[in-house]
């Protein structure tokens, strides 16, 4: 598999704490990697670095032969919302659009037309066992559904990266493993990469790869066949 994602010595500080001392790992095309390590070890901090959302103080991250370390922020934040997807621990949908028009949202702002857009957020939000909230607001679908209406959105508009931070962390055993399931699922068969950061093992069980993050600096744990 080609490389998609590639950090190497990335260095991050945030005041005089060290969050990230050196880190480096890949993420091939299609493959589910999982960051792993104790609270505080760095995880997110190296995600978002991967992500383009925080810019490292030293090191390079390289997304097929671009360089984001060196992107202005505008050409940042369209390669966030063009070709990658984001799913967050507590959803981060827009309260006020309801569960349809948050699904439909990275179409809308691609410039797809409404009636399209949400016709294909109709058809995700199905795809992920959450049809009967299409109109419903986030608040007013419980906490599982409303993480699979993450994933929806994160999906839908065929990233090649899906950045998953601590997606199950606020639901309960049996609504995360149903989110993991769909998320992995539909990421196999779109042929998305998956970058999710966990300090679970059963959530980590889902990947192709485990990434351990200790004291800012990385380290592979396993291999999957």
């Amino acid at each position: 598999m080609s490389v998609l994602l590639q950090a190497d010595g990335l260095v991050k500080a945030f005041g005089p704490t060290r969050a990230l001392s050196g880190a480096s790992m890949s993420v091939a095309a299609g493959e589910i990697v999982a960051i792993v390590g104790a609270s505080g070890s760095g995880k997110s901090t190296l995600l978002h670095c991967l992500a383009g959302i925080v810019r490292p103080d030293a090191g390079t991250v390289h997304y097929g032969d671009r360089e984001l370390t060196r992107m202005p922020d505008a050409e940042r934040s369209r390669l966030r919302r063009d070709e990658f997807g984001f799913v967050f621990q507590f959803g981060h949908l827009v309260p006020e659009l309801t569960c349809l028009e948050n699904v439909a949202l990275p179409l809308r702002l691609a410039g797809v037309a409404r009636r399209t857009a949400e016709q294909r957020a109709r058809e995700w939000l199905e795809r992920v066992q959450v049809e009967q909230v299409a109109g419903s607001l986030p608040g007013e679908a419980s906490g599982g559904q409303a993480q699979r209406v993450a994933v929806a959105r994160a999906l839908i508009g065929a990233p090649s990266v899906v950045f998953a931070d601590e997606p199950t962390g606020a639901l309960d055993s049996l609504n995360g493993e149903r989110v993991m399931q769909l998320l992995t699922g539909a990421a196999r068969e779109s042929g998305a990469a998956v970058l999710l950061v966990t300090h679970e093992a059963r959530v980590a069980a889902y990947s192709d790869r485990e990434v351990t993050v200790r004291d800012g600096v990385t380290r592979d744990l396993r291999v999957l066949a």
